[in-house]
This record gives C-alpha cells, sequence and structure tokens, in this order.
C-alpha cells in the first residue's frame, strides 16, 4: 500500500512475500527498511548462515549503487538497514557529531554564558551568585559546580537543558519542581538526570559508528532531515517519559538505572512505529507542554 505526502512516501508491507518494507523520500534521499522472514522467497544476503545471532555482512546486490547498507541476522530473521543522505543530512549529522564531542570547559566564556542563560531560563528573575553557589544543587547539580557533572554527556547535556528550558518551559518547571503524581521522599536529582538522559540518547543512536548497525539510527537520520533539533527535541521527549515511567513505577533514587533502561525501550517502541516520520509524531511527544 502507497501514501503520498509531500516530498515523501512510504511503502509498508507485503505479506504475500513475507516482507515488510519501509522507506522515506525526501529531496532525493531513500531510507529503506527491509525484514525477511525466515520463510521469505525473497534471495537473502550471501552470507546469511553465519553463525552468529547479530551477524553483520557486505552490501546486497539489490541495494544498488550509492547506498549504506547493513545486513544482519537477529532472532531468525534477516534485517537490512540502507541509507543514502543527500549533502543536507551528511551536515546535519556532521554538525550534530560534533556538538556530542565538544567537551564542557568552565574557562571558556561562551560555556559560562549557556550556563548563565540555564540559570535564568530554570529560575527567572531570581539572582545567580556565581558560577559556583550552594544556589545550583537546587536545580539537581550534585554539588557547587556543576561543570563537575558534565564529564559524561558534555557540553551538549547542557545545550538539552537549555534547549528543554526554553522551548517546552511548563513542562519543565513540572519535572524540576517534582510536581503532579506521588513522588518518592528520595527523588531523582532533576539536573543530573538531564545529563543523564544526553548520553542514554547518545548511546541508543550509535551516531559515531561509520555505517548504521540498527535501525533506530536510520531512523532518527531521516528524522533529522525533517529537522535539525531533531536531537533536541528527543531529549525533550526522553525527559517526560522517564519522569512518567518513574511516576508508573513509584520508584526511588536507587531504581533510577533501572527507569532509564526502561525509558530507552519506550523511546525505541515509539521511534520504530510505521507512522512516525518525525520526533512531534511519536505518542509520547503529547505529554510535552
Amino acid at each position: 500500500m502507497l501514501s503520498k505526502g509531500e516530498d515523501r512516501f512510504i511503502c509498508r508491507s507485503r505479506s504475500d512475500l513475507g516482507v515488510k518494507m519501509s522507506m522515506v523520500r525526501t529531496q532525493g534521499s531513500f531510507l529503506a527498511i527491509r525484514t525477511l522472514s525466515p520463510s521469505s522467497s525473497i534471495p537473502r544476503c550471501s552470507h546469511g548462515s553465519a553463525s552468529s545471532d547479530d551477524a553483520t555482512c557486505g552490501t546486497p546486490t539489490w541495494i544498488g549503487k550509492g547506498l549504506t547498507c547493513v545486513c544482519f541476522k537477529r532472532k531468525g530473521n534477516y534485517e537490512r538497514i540502507c541509507i543514502n543522505m543527500t549533502p543536507q543530512q551528511e551536515e546535519r549529522l556532521r554538525r550534530l557529531k560534533h556538538r556530542m564531542k565538544v567537551y564542557f570547559d568552565a574557562s571558556r566564556p561562551d560555556h559560562q554564558d549557556a550556563l548563565k542563560a540555564l540559570w535564568s531560563a530554570t529560575y527567572p528573575g531570581e539572582e545567580l551568585h556565581g558560577l559556583i553557589s550552594d544556589q545550583w544543587k537546587e536545580m539537581g547539580w550534585q554539588g557547587r559546580d556543576p561543570s563537575t557533572d558534565f564529564r559524561g554527556a558534555g557540553f551538549i547535556s547542557l545545550e538539552n537543558l537549555l534547549f528543554f528550558a526554553k522551548t517546552f518551559s511548563a513542562s519543565f518547571q513540572r519535572l524540576l519542581k517534582k510536581q503532579g503524581g506521588k513522588r518518592a521522599d528520595w527523588e531523582y536529582p532533576f539536573a543530573v538526570a538531564g545529563v543523564n538522559i544526553t548520553f542514554m540518547i547518545m548511546q541508543m543512536l550509535d551516531l559515531d559508528a561509520s555505517k548504521p548497525r540498527t535501525f533506530i539510527r536510520a531512523v532518527f537520520l531521516q528524522m533529522l532531515s525533517e529537522n535539525e533539533w531533531a536531537f533536541d527535541l528527543l531529549y525533550c521527549v526522553a525527559f517526560v517519559v522517564m519522569d512518567k515511567q518513574w511516576l508508573d513505577r513509584n520508584a526511588t533514587y536507587m531504581e533510577f538505572n533501572d527507569v532509564l533502561k526502561s525509558t530507552r525501550t519506550q523511546l525505541e517502541r515509539e521511534l520504530l512505529m510505521d507512522d512516525v516520520l518525525r520526533i512531534e509524531e511519536m505518542p509520547s511527544y503529547s505529554l510535552l507542554c
């Protein structure tokens, strides 16, 4: 079945062939995902007999030229991921990967300004006494100097928090103040949780890999072509999903890692839905306000 949209089309499934294929086209860029059931009559990759459950092989001949492809076997199914990026997509991915590699440097004026901007967006009208101050503990940093908490995810985690505060201020403030639902006596620290969420998304998307190794990465790259701020939007969705998971589980601080894992599972499930082509179409996006 073929449904047409603006500059994109999606081919859903051919159950008679045992094949499910999704394709997206945006200004000449193609993202194709094909899943072959073990009983499918479609020719499989020549390396399909690999013994490993996650065996990776080379480019199948049916792909055609100019596509980056990964084929692997997982739990009896043969799955292929193919993507041909436009120059715009490649540039957006390059910029995002650069952002992910920038360490927080407390001596840089622009990084200091970003911290001050986060404070102003979080506590409008409240004066900040210094970049090292007990005031930062109110936001959920571990100590007086928030710069020590960025080591895991770098400067992009600060950018994510600032984006969340400015774009979805109501949701940001609700989570910061732990409003709504039955809260634990020992809650997760808001700011540190945000840094951990950034790191979790970076791991989930696997953007540093030279070739797409997961469906999640391939799907996200198409979303990045739709919106340059797809990573930041996904971060905001992840934060509200994490908080909802926290409340649903009646979790306490010691269960934070488990909640983060279930958050990742929920995000992956939504990103792989057939009708989700943009971050804004994820079901959990509706939690933001």
